[in-house]
């Protein structure tokens, strides 16, 4: 005899199959760079001479986490869904930058959530 509560037992049982059956989703790192922002081709903005990426949270560094020189890092990064954060007026300087850091070759990219100016300049080595 088939009651109720065994049809709603098999259902659940065969919801939890099928969701264990869907491809597990990648995390994505919210992360910290910091590096002279250079503007590779029109509306192409890229971070140069860059630090490794340091996990944090999405929102504006506090004084303290700003450096006070420009780092000579040897990373680079594509900036994406930049639109809101006046790049062209930032260009040529070095920026802390935070976002969904998405590792890819050749170049990684960071969806940029945070953009603050640390210094007015960029390291003497970053390339142009």
């Amino acid at each position: 005899m088939h009651t109720p509560l065994a049809g709603a037992l098999v259902l659940v049982l065969g919801g939890s199959i099928l969701a264990g059956a869907q491809p597990a989703t990648k995390k994505v790192d919210i992360v910290s760079v910091t590096g002279c922002l250079r503007e590779q081709a029109p509306g192409t903005w890229m971070l140069v001479a860059a630090t490794e990426p340091v996990p944090s949270l999405a929102n504006a560094p506090p004084p303290e986490e700003i450096p006070k020189t420009a780092p000579a890092g040897t990373q680079r990064y594509q900036l994406i869904g930049v639109g809101e954060f006046k790049l062209p007026s930032l260009k040529d300087r070095t920026l802390v930058v935070k976002g969904l850091f998405i590792k890819d070759a050749p170049v990684s990219r960071i969806n940029v959530t945070s953009v603050v100016e640390a210094v007015a300049s960029c390291a003497a080595a970053a390339p142009k």
